[in-house]
């Protein structure tokens, strides 16, 4: 299983954008707040594996 790593770069309500942090990509992908740690603030660091995310 791949394991991906992500910086919270905004949080707009409901949702936050994650921007990868393990590869270069400029993409934002748009996550429901509700599939992330509930502490999360900008600039959060999070890992994703086996479809949970959880504070890096």
């Amino acid at each position: 299983m791949e394991t991906w790593y992500y910086e919270v770069a905004s949080i707009e309500g409901d949702y936050a954008n994650l921007k990868r942090t393990d590869i270069s990509s400029e993409d934002m992908k748009l996550v429901a707040r509700a599939l992330l740690p509930p502490e999360i603030v900008e600039g959060s660091r999070l890992k994703y594996e086996m479809m949970q995310y959880e504070m890096a």
